[in-house]
């Protein structure tokens, strides 16, 4: 076995918003990645549109510098639970991990889950206490609350007694303590130079890597991303791809790359113990072994936990449908084709064929998930339907009980809104397990049904005027909790076709709230606002002023008309009732009942009302 003390194979992990992305910005430019007169924006690694967009990380990235002679493979990991597939499968690469906390907020949800995971792993962990110049920063305090987590979650004598650092992402700076801070993030490079093992590897044996991320380049098509484990890769060698089927299919090596700086370099020949990406495979899966032909056994697959949330997508059967996306991109074959290649490199999802040809169920491991999924798609050219989301139940196999998923939620609340909303969790079942108040903030900590939560985002934002945060982090299974609440209030829906005129919405804008404006195209049974009252509401939003012979028509004005409401994906999937789909196309999106026709509609509300009145 041969020590590459050249290489350091690193993750950076953390909950939502604590810093990663912003630190791998300060490491890439301390290391003279950029010109001095370069400009350089920030997040540079997220350069997913919607990763700029939502100001998360959504999918994990690789990056390389090189400091004091020594290569650091540096893999920035999404720090959202919905996401958490994403850590699962990278740190399958690196042999440690920078642990990144705010120094105010502390150890949050996400940062218990992506440590649990790194010390199953056995990875050597350095925590990175971010922020430390924000007001209110505590940081003993914070690298206490985190020495309790290492504990709580079984971490060894070894893996407890890890080293620390104090940070500024933003601004580049570390040090060994929290003032005064060094002027760059050298500290942090010494840190992990002297902590992270370097790869412990066999040259003389069969190279062997795992795909762990895949790519696609439309000039070398398929890329797959791995840490080779042993032997040597060379361009042009004869490899077997053996799948988890334990299929062994041959193949060849036809590009190598290794990764440094913020770019792939195109290589001869790669070593045992670095991160490299190839090509040369039309078809590859994620947990593939890429092996010499000598070699007997696949590296063991990288497991992730199961979804919690499902979907239905299927063909877009809308009266407006075809018209908006690519043209012949809305048909089942398109959208299963489709569907089926996201779980190549999307790990956490599943996919399987629905009740009829046109639908599928997706599952994931929560809204944003698939609310991610969505907005790829549709920003692909896809049209399509989606249904409202729904939990996986799973059964005791000792019992025969039928099992929920129960999440566990960290609330941030102003004090003054902290009675708002203990009212809405208690209203959906929550078990409080923790709740103190610091500096004018609340904080909470409950268990709650996966699928009481469904739809509690938004009332939480407009409970607290958007001041507040909510994270969600999967607990455990646990019998059924009861029924969850139903939505509060119905939908207004058009029962006509035409065209939405300011004169029909002014009439009728005391019944609710409307998503639209005038002079959008409308069908009958297209959800087009939130009634005021609990039941569905069938409402003519195309009416127009009758004319009379004694005048000409008036130009309509908007004058007394409330401005609509702003409804993003995440809102409808949200609002979204169980009779209702999404209707999703490159340009809009438009709630619509499952039933169009009103009359067919009520007839079959009433024969459902009937049934449970019955029961």
């Amino acid at each position: 076995m041969q020590v590459k003390d050249t290489i350091r194979n690193i993750a950076i992990i953390a909950h939502v918003d604590h810093g990663k992305t912003t630190l791998v910005d300060g490491m890439l430019k301390q290391t003279k990645v950029f010109r001095e007169t370069e400009t350089v924006g920030e997040r540079i690694l997220d350069s997913n549109a919607l990763e700029r967009e939502r100001g998360i990380t959504i999918l994990a990235k690789n990056t390389a510098v090189t400091w004091n002679g020594v290569k650091v493979n540096i893999v920035d990991t999404p720090g959202h639970a919905d996401f958490g597939g994403e850590v699962e499968r990278v740190l399958n690469m690196v042999d440690g991990a920078l642990l990144l906390v705010d120094a105010v907020e502390g150890p949050m949800p996400q940062t218990r889950f992506v440590l649990r995971k790194a010390l199953e792993l056995g990875l050597r962990v350095i925590v990175v206490i971010n922020k430390v110049d924000r007001p209110f920063a505590r940081s003993e305090d914070v690298l206490n609350d985190t020495f309790d987590l290492f504990i709580e979650l079984g971490a060894s004598d070894h893996q407890a007694d890890f080293p620390v650092v104090y940070a500024i992402g933003l601004q580049g700076k570390a040090g060994y303590q929290p003032d005064p801070l060094a002027d760059d993030l050298t500290p942090l490079f010494e840190t992990i130079l002297k902590e992270v093992p370097p790869p412990i590897v066999d040259d003389n044996a069969p190279a062997r890597l795992l795909v762990t991320t895949l790519e696609y380049d439309n000039y070398k098509g398929q890329i797959g991303i791995g840490r080779l484990h042993s032997g040597t890769m060379k361009k042009g060698m004869s490899v077997v791809q053996m799948t988890i089927d334990g299929e062994r299919l041959p193949g060849k090596i036809e590009y190598l790359f290794t990764h440094h700086n913020l770019s792939k370099q195109e290589i001869d020949v790669a070593e045992a113990g670095d991160i490299i990406a190839f090509a040369g495979f039309e078809h590859l899966n994620i947990s593939d072994t890429i092996a010499h032909p000598d070699a007997t056994e696949p590296l063991p697959p990288i497991h992730v936990e199961e979804p919690t949330v499902r979907m239905t997508f299927g063909v877009n059967t809308s009266p407006l449908a075809g018209r908006e996306g690519k043209t012949g991109w809305g048909t089942s074959r398109r959208l299963r084709e489709r569907l089926y290649n996201e779980t190549r490199s999307n790990v956490a999802l599943r996919v399987a064929d629905g009740e009829s040809a046109d639908k599928f169920v997706v599952s994931g491991r929560g809204e944003l998930h698939l609310g991610i999924l969505i907005e790829t798609m549709r920003r692909e050219g896809y049209e399509f339907d989606v249904s409202k989301p729904e939990v996986i139940y799973k059964e005791n196999p000792a019992t025969g009980e039928i099992l929920e998923p129960i999440e566990e939620v960290t609330v941030e609340v102003a004090d003054d809104s902290a009675g708002t909303v203990l009212e809405l969790l208690g209203s959906r079942r929550g078990t409080m397990i923790d709740m103190y108040s610091e500096n004018g903030t609340t904080y909470l900590r409950y268990l709650v049904a996966t699928r009481f939560l469904i739809g509690f985002r938004s009332q939480f934002i407009r409970a607290t005027s958007g001041m507040g945060q909510v994270h969600s982090l999967f607990h455990a299974y646990a019998p059924i909790a009861g029924e969850a609440p139903g939505r509060r209030f119905g939908s207004l829906v058009a029962f006509e076709d035409g065209v939405s005129t300011a004169y029909a919405l002014v009439n009728v804008q005391q019944r609710g709230s409307f998503f639209i404006g005038p002079q959008v195209e409308v069908y009958e049974g297209m959800v087009v606002g939130e009634h005021i009252r609990p039941e569905d509401l069938p409402v003519n939003v195309a009416k127009t002023k009758h004319l009379t012979n004694h005048r000409a028509k008036p130009s309509e004005t908007t004058a007394g008309l409330t401005p609509p409401r702003q409804m993003s994906l995440d809102d409808f999937i949200e609002f979204m009732a169980e009779d209702e789909l999404l209707e999703v196309t490159p340009l809009n999106l438009r709630l619509r009942k499952r039933i169009l026709d009103t009359e067919s509609r009520q007839k079959e509300e009433k024969r459902r009302r009937l049934m449970v009145a019955e029961s």
